[in-house]
């Protein structure tokens, strides 16, 4: 306890010594992170543009674009900093605030995938009654309490953990500040954090995904059930890129809790970092926009519309384009019917 020092700022070593491949390194993971703010921004433009997207399913896609595109704001940057410029000093309030929105994106995204399956499962299994129960006030509480426990979950691990003690030594062995790469530079016993975040992390991450599951086995139960093939075929279409995107996210997950904490090195963690906090994110727009037929039509009406000098893509679109007031439309028009 005789190097304890009061802290004031971290240094991330970000990747190590990569002997002349950081040059190409960068130029791969820029192109990753241009590729998931182009991809969400256009998902989120088209759906606030095209009069057809204007439903619930796509209310909730609209929701996760822009949550994608926060979440790898918070880690890329820096960590494309590190990789030209070597270790980069980050703040100590810095460090709190990047730890505190990884963690709450995260969260996030749980709750939205399992917002988004049931949105699913209603479409499928009950079409009749689909639009009055997935009206306005379904879809903005559902979106609603993700935002909102996503970020009130991490509260309290990030005020245990950085209420520790640290010690002489600054150096975070990552590319941004993690739970395991911090707690290492503590100078007390961290056990009470450990076990408080794996208790929180365990319910906000198993708790939506079994609500997820039991969604689509719900989903897949009533898909047999129907007689035609084209009728199973396009009741699988409308979930099938929702599902992909779930299968990525909880795979990530699940590779990376099955191993062992104590046998992770630390490259080991870099690596399935880097798979969940950049690799994910970008291949999700491009799940929507490959395997998603309703948003690719949308993208050539828009294109065509542009093309044709109809519609300028610098003009603002006018009062009933906008998002939210035409699903509140559309959604009360379902409802009287």
């Amino acid at each position: 306890m005789g190097n304890l020092t009061t802290i004031k700022e971290f240094l991330l070593l970000g990747f190590g010594s990569l002997h002349g491949l950081q040059f190409f390194l960068f130029g791969i993971f820029l192109g990753m992170y241009v590729v998931t703010l182009l991809g969400n921004l256009l998902i989120l433009i088209v759906i606030s543009l095209d009069h057809n997207l204007q439903t619930p399913m796509y209310f909730f896609l609209s929701n996760f674009s822009f949550l994608e595109i926060w979440y790898t704001t918070s880690i890329a940057p820096k960590m494309l900093q590190t990789l030209l410029f070597g270790p980069k000093v980050i703040s100590f309030v810095g460090c709190v605030v990047q730890f505190y929105f990884f963690g709450s994106m995260a969260v996030v995204e749980c709750f939205l995938l399992t917002a988004m399956s049931y949105d699913r499962y209603l479409a499928i299994c009950s079409p009749l009654q689909y639009p009055s129960l997935m009206n306005l006030h379904t879809c903005v509480l559902l979106a609603g309490g993700s935002w909102l426990g996503g970020f009130l979950t991490p509260v309290v691990t990030v005020a245990m953990t950085f209420q520790l003690p640290f010690c002489a030594s600054y150096k975070i062995d990552h590319f941004f500040c993690d739970l395991a790469p911090v707690l290492k530079l503590a100078c007390s016993d961290t056990e009470t954090v450990e076990k408080t975040t794996f208790l929180l992390a365990s319910f906000v991450t198993m708790v939506p995904f079994l609500l997820t599951v039991a969604s689509y086995m719900h989903i897949v139960a009533a898909v047999l059930r129907i007689p035609s093939a084209a009728g199973k075929q396009r009741a699988f279409a409308t979930c099938s890129s929702h599902l992909t995107v779930v299968t990525l996210y909880y795979g990530a997950l699940g590779t990376v809790y099955a191993i062992p904490t104590a046998t992770q090195t630390a490259v080991l963690n870099k690596i399935f970092s880097l798979f969940y906090t950049v690799v994910t994110p970008m291949v999700n727009p491009i799940v929507y926009s490959l395997r998603n037929k309703d948003v690719q039509e949308a993208v050539r009406r828009l294109m065509s519309q542009w093309a044709s000098a109809k519609v300028s893509p610098w003009s603002p679109p006018h009062p009933g384009s906008l998002f939210v007031l035409r699903t509140a439309w559309a959604s009360m028009k379902d409802a009287k019917h």
